[in-house]
């Protein structure tokens, strides 16, 4: 080989290192942006499991938020309609009442109208205990400050009357063993 020839080929082949050498740093740059990309996709993946989780938490929150605010209006829905179902009852007994007072104005037969009355109060005890409402009673009880209100006391007529209930000035009511008006008493002292 000639000289000349010898170094054409000793410059091809230095080119050729350092096109390889060129293309090296190509190649590690190549690994670098996988490990760089593999490095992104875990946090991408965490990016979303994150995004994810939120938008169910925030899901979530807001379907809570509507069930408490449905669970409100039903229960005042509940409450401000309760005494339906009794007011419905109780009309029939108004009609009575309406219908007693028309043969008050014309009747002569004043034992027929007290029996007409009577009938109506019975009407109204009934539905009374049918809601669950007893009157409390009261004649010859001992006196209990939980369920009884004393307007006043007078000395008692005889001993054995002391501290128990010798009149009442207003009935008292009780609804489920929960009284909901306390009768008005005398008490012997």
């Amino acid at each position: 080989m000639t000289k000349s020839k010898k170094k054409h080929d000793q410059a091809a082949d230095a080119a050729t290192i350092d096109t390889t050498q060129a293309t090296q740093p190509t190649a590690d740059a190549t690994e670098s942006a996988a490990n760089d990309t593999s490095a992104e996709t875990p946090q991408n993946a965490f990016e979303e499991k994150y995004n994810e989780l939120n938008d169910k938490h925030l899901r979530l929150m807001a379907e809570f938020d509507n069930y408490r605010k449905r669970m409100m209006r039903e229960r005042a829905d509940l409450i401000k309609n309760a005494s339906e179902r009794v007011v419905v009852e109780l009309l029939p007994i108004i009609d009575d009442f309406e219908r007693s007072l028309k043969a008050m104005e014309t009747a002569e037969d004043v034992a027929a109208v007290t029996d007409g009355v009577n009938l109506i109060y019975q009407k109204i005890l009934t539905l009374l205990k049918q809601q669950g409402v007893t009157v409390i009673e009261t004649e010859n009880q001992p006196f209990n400050e939980e369920r009884h209100e004393a307007v006043t006391t007078i000395p008692a007529p005889t001993e054995d009357l002391k501290g128990k209930i010798i009149d009442c000035v207003q009935k008292g009511y009780q609804m489920n063993d929960k009284v909901i008006r306390f009768p008005k008493v005398v008490v012997g002292q």
